[in-house]
């Protein structure tokens, strides 16, 4: 598996926002209230992929007092990590189109509470994808690592 790249990240947010920005507009009024409760939930993912990444990467360098990680855990927390990246991505996108939307109709109150919950939202979201980032580089196995297998 191949380390994911802040590239192919950064184009699918731009292209999610561009198409969540274009479908809000069309069917704005009939959504209902973004509720505000994604934000603490995605920033306690965030913060619970960034400690695991901290503990992994001690483990992996054999810190005193750390156990030695399995090899498969390693990988399924790979995994875990670019799943996280695309799919914080995504929802990232879709929530800064909703707020790009809403920016222009700040006058009225549900739109302005609209507006900050989406930004809110998609902040939370970026800080998954940096945190998943983080994870899956704690997952790498260092260069200067033991050959003669002790």
């Amino acid at each position: 598996m191949s380390p994911t790249k802040a590239g192919p990240l950064a184009v699918l947010f731009v292209v999610v926002t561009l198409v969540s920005w274009l479908l809000v507009r069309l069917v704005y009024t009939d959504l209902p209230v973004i509720p505000w409760t994604a934000i603490p939930m995605v920033l306690l993912l965030a913060l619970g992929e960034v400690y695991t990444a901290w503990m992994t990467k001690a483990r992996i360098a054999r810190k005193p007092d750390t156990k030695p990680v399995e090899p498969l855990a390693v990988a399924r927390l790979a995994a875990l990590a670019k799943a996280s990246a695309y799919v914080g991505a995504v929802f990232a996108g879709f929530f800064a189109g909703f707020a790009l939307h809403t920016l222009s109709l700040l006058r009225a109150e549900t739109p302005r509470s609209d507006f900050f919950v989406a930004t809110g939202s998609s902040l939370s979201f970026i800080a998954l994808v940096v945190a998943a980032l983080f994870l899956e580089h704690a997952c790498r196995v260092p260069k200067d690592s033991d050959r003669d297998g002790s």
